[in-house]
C-alpha cells in the first residue's frame, strides 16, 4: 500500500486497492477518511467541536432517536418499578407484631409515642400484613429478583449483538410484567413459589441494560451519547420515584386489600409499554420505514466505522487485560452494591429505626431517587458541554463526574449513620447522597460505548452480571447484620460497608478509567488491516501467477 498523506492521496489508494483486490470501498474508505482528515474517534479519542453540532435539517429534539430514547426511558422506568415495589410491598405484606424481639430493640431507642415522629406509630393495626417472615425471609424474597435478573445478562448481550436488541428487551419486559401479575396469588400460596415468580421476573427484566445499551450504541451519535444516555439510564431513578410513593399509597388505599393493587397496577401498565415498544420502536435507523433521511445520514455518519455490521469475534483476551475495563467493572460492582442496600432496605430502615408509617414511607424513601433523577439529567447536559464545547478530555470528564456520584454517597451514608432519632436529618443527608449517585450516569454508567462503541451493549451485559452478582450480598448482608436487633448501631454497620464498598471502588476507577476507544475495539484499524490484507493477497495471486507461468514455460522448453 503506498504512502498517503493527504486524504486526496488516501482515497485514491484506498479505491485503487478496493477495484483490484474486491474490497468493498465504502467498508474502508469511509473509516479511512475521518482518520486521515482527523476528525475521527481514534484510539486517542480525539473529538472535532464541528460534531457537537446537528447538522441543518435534523430534527434536534423530535426525531426518531430522540423517540427511541423516549421509550427506553420508560421502558428503564417500567422496570425499576417492577424491581422496586416489593420493597414497599413487603412492608405492608408483613405482620410486624409477629415479630417481638424486633419491636423491642426499636422501641429502646427512638419511640414512636412522644418522639419527633409521633405522627407514625410503629404498631398501627391497620397497617400489619397478613404474612409472618422473618427478616432473613424477606431478604430471601427480595433478592430472589434478583438471582434471575444476573443469570440473562451475558446470553441476551451476546445474542443482542448477534440477532437484534429490540425482541430480546420487549419480549423480557412483558414477561416481567406478566408474571408481576402473579405476586399476589403466587403470595398467599408460599414464600417458595413467590420468590420462584420474582425469580421468573428478574429473568424477564435480564435484557433490559445490555439491549439498551446495544440500542444507544446503534442510534446515538457520539456528541449526544451523554446527554441522551444519562437521560434513558436516568428512567431508573424516575421509575424509583414513581413505585415507591404509589406504592406507599396503593398498599394502604389500594383495590383488592391494598398491597395486591401494586402488582396489579404496575403489572399492566408494563404490559402496555412492552406492547407499543414491540410495535413502534426499531432496531436502528437503516430499518426505520419513517425516519428523515437527514437524520438517518446525521447518525451512520457519526457513528462512522463505530457501527460496523461485520463485526469480529469479540477479543477477549484483550478485554480481559484492558484495565479501562476492569476500571467499568470495579466501579459497577461498588454502585451497585451501595445502590441496592439503600434501594431494597431504605423502607425497611423508615420502618423499624425512624417509625414512618407505610403511607409516608413509600414517599420519604422516594426523596432520594428524586434528587437522583434531576441532579443525573443535569450532569449529563454538563457532561456533553465540558466534553464538546469546552475540550475537556473524555477521560477527564468520565472521572470527575464518578467520583462525585460514588464520594457523596459514601461521605453521607457516614453521616446518616450518626443522626441518631433526627427523621428529618437523616432524610436530608440520604436524599442528597443518593441524589449525587446521578453523576455516575455519566460516569461509568455509559462509559462502555467510550472505550468499545461496537461491542458495548455485550460489555455491559458482563460488568451489569458481575456486579448484581456482588449486589445480591447487600440483602443479604443487611439482613444478617439487623436480624433480631434492627437498631442504630446495627444500621450503623449496614451503611458503613456500602460507604467502604462505594470509596474503595470509586478510587479504583479514578485511577484506571480512560475515555478512549480502546485498541482492541478500534475499526479503523480493522479498516487498515483489511485494506493490507487485501494488496498482501493480490500480490500473493499475482506471484502464484507467474509462477506457474515460468513453471509452464520451462515444461515446454524441456519437451522433445
Amino acid at each position: 500500500m503506498g504512502t498517503a498523506t493527504t486524504p486526496r492521496e488516501l482515497n485514491g489508494a484506498t479505491t485503487h486497492v478496493a477495484m483490484n483486490t474486491d474490497i468493498d470501498v465504502d467498508s474502508v474508505a469511509t473509516p479511512l477518511t475521518r482518520l486521515a482528515n482527523g476528525n475521527g474517534n481514534g484510539v486517542n479519542g480525539v473529538h472535532e467541536d464541528h460534531e457537537a453540532r446537528t447538522p441543518a435539517g435534523v430534527q434536534r429534539w423530535t426525531g426518531a432517536r430522540h423517540f427511541l430514547t423516549l421509550m427506553l426511558f420508560l421502558g428503564m422506568a417500567n422496570a425499576y418499578v417492577m424491581r422496586t415495589n416489593m420493597s414497599v410491598a413487603i412492608v405492608a405484606m408483613v405482620n410486624q407484631t409477629a415479630l417481638p424481639k424486633a419491636e423491642e430493640a426499636v422501641d429502646e431507642e427512638c419511640g414512636a409515642v412522644g418522639s419527633a415522629n409521633a405522627s407514625a406509630v410503629f404498631n398501627d393495626p391497620e397497617e400489619d400484613g397478613e404474612f409472618m417472615w422473618d427478616t432473613q425471609t424477606q431478604s430471601f424474597i427480595l433478592s430472589s429478583f434478583f438471582y434471575g435478573y444476573v443469570l440473562t445478562q451475558i446470553p441476551f448481550g451476546i445474542m443482542a449483538k448477534k440477532y437484534g436488541a429490540k425482541y430480546f428487551l420487549g419480549v423480557g419486559m412483558l414477561v416481567n410484567s406478566v408474571f408481576g401479575l402473579l405476586v399476589p396469588v403466587s403470595a398467599r400460596w408460599g414464600t417458595l413459589p413467590l420468590s420462584i415468580v420474582r425469580f421468573v421476573q428478574g429473568l424477564g427484566e435480564g435484557p433490559i441494560v445490555p439491549c439498551t445499551h446495544a440500542m444507544l450504541a446503534k442510534w446515538i451519535p457520539p456528541s449526544e451519547r451523554s446527554r441522551l444516555g444519562a437521560f434513558v439510564y436516568a428512567g431508573a431513578q424516575f421509575g424509583t420515584v414513581i413505585s415507591l410513593p404509589l406504592s406507599g399509597l396503593l398498599s394502604r388505599y389500594g383495590f383488592a386489600g391494598g398491597w395486591p393493587s401494586i402488582f396489579y397496577v404496575f403489572g399492566a401498565v408494563g404490559t402496555a409499554w412492552s406492547i407499543a415498544f414491540l410495535i413502534w420502536v426499531h432496531e436502528d435507523p437503516d430499518v426505520h420505514p419513517r425516519i428523515r433521511d437527514a437524520e438517518r445520514k446525521f447518525i451512520t455518519g457519526s457513528l462512522g466505522g463505530e457501527k460496523n455490521e461485520q463485526t469480529p469475534p469479540i477479543p477477549w483476551m484483550s478485554v480481559l487485560k484492558s484495565m479501562p475495563f476492569w476500571a467499568i467493572l470495579v466501579a459497577h460492582m461498588g454502585q451497585n452494591y451501595g445502590y441496592e442496600t439503600l434501594l431494597t432496605e431504605l423502607p425497611t430502615y423508615m420502618k423499624q429505626v425512624l417509625h414512618f408509617s407505610i403511607k409516608h414511607n413509600g414517599t420519604l424513601s422516594a426523596l432520594p431517587y428524586l434528587a437522583m433523577w434531576i441532579f443525573s439529567i443535569v450532569v449529563s447536559v454538563v457532561a456533553d458541554w465540558m466534553t464538546w464545547h469546552k475540550g475537556v478530555s473524555l477521560t477527564r470528564t468520565r472521572k470527575l463526574l464518578n467520583s462525585i456520584g460514588m464520594f457523596g454517597p459514601a461521605l453521607s451514608l457516614v453521616a446518616a449513620s450518626y443522626t441518631g432519632c433526627s427523621a428529618l436529618l437523616t432524610v436530608a443527608l440520604l436524599s442528597m447522597g443518593v441524589g449525587l449517585m446521578g453523576g455516575t450516569m455519566s460516569g461509568y454508567r455509559i462509559n462502555h460505548l467510550d472505550i468499545s462503541p461496537r461491542f458495548a451493549g455485550i460489555l455491559m451485559s458482563l460488568t451489569n452480571c458481575i456486579a448484581n452478582v456482588f449486589a445480591l450480598l447487600a440483602p443479604l448482608i443487611a439482613g444478617f447484620i439487623v436480624e433480631g436487633k434492627p437498631t442504630q448501631a446495627a444500621w450503623r454497620v449496614v451503611f458503613f460497608i456500602s460507604a467502604a464498598v462505594y470509596a474503595a471502588t470509586a478510587c479504583f476507577y479514578l485511577v484506571f478509567a480512560s475515555g478512549d476507544v480502546q485498541e482492541w475495539d478500534d475499526p479503523d484499524k480493522d479498516a487498515y488491516q483489511a485494506v493490507e490484507v487485501g494488496v498482501n493477497g493480490q500480490e500473493a495471486r499475482r506471484r502464484s501467477r507467474r509462477d506457474s507461468q515460468l513453471e509452464q514455460a520451462e515444461t515446454q522448453l524441456q519437451s522433445p
